[in-house]
């Protein structure tokens, strides 16, 4: 069985996230080119308090997967936390390292915020978060699911 390790991303390097930015871009998603875009500019560096970037890595340290928590932008609550950048290497899904990944954000979440939003517009996201308990109600501006960290 292959091990896979959840690391914290303190600085993003543009060179080990290009070959999922260039998959990503492949599949119609342009939100890892962004994601990169943002962290190189500074708007957004996950370094706020509460936020953060996680990735998960093979054995040989090859970036497979990404994700990140940001304080809401689109809400005045500060306690509403958005997951944001959340990619999977096509090779890599259905063998649980989504499920690493998002355990560990959730678990830094709760840490910080009552609720976790994000937005997602495909129906296999949809399936994946609901499998976690979030639910399909867009209660917060520019989201499409929600999961009530307090319960």
């Amino acid at each position: 069985m292959e091990t896979f390790k959840v690391r914290r991303i303190d600085t993003l390097v543009t060179k080990d996230l290009f070959h999922l930015i260039k998959e990503s871009k492949k599949e119609g998603f342009r939100f890892l080119e962004r994601l990169m875009i943002d962290y190189e500019d500074g708007t957004n560096t996950f370094h706020r308090a509460g936020e953060c970037l996680f990735g998960v890595y093979t054995k040989q340290g090859v970036l497979i997967a990404i994700g990140g928590l940001n304080l809401d932008p689109f809400s005045d609550d500060q306690k509403v936390g958005r997951l944001r950048r959340f990619y999977v290497a096509k090779e890599f899904r259905r063998r649980a390292v989504g499920t690493l990944l998002l355990n560990e954000i959730i678990t830094e979440a709760r840490k910080y915020f009552n609720v976790l939003v994000l937005h997602t517009d495909t129906v296999q996201a949809a399936a994946f978060y609901h499998h976690f308990g979030f639910l399909d109600v867009n209660n917060y501006p520019n989201s499409t699911h929600y999961l009530n960290l307090q319960s």
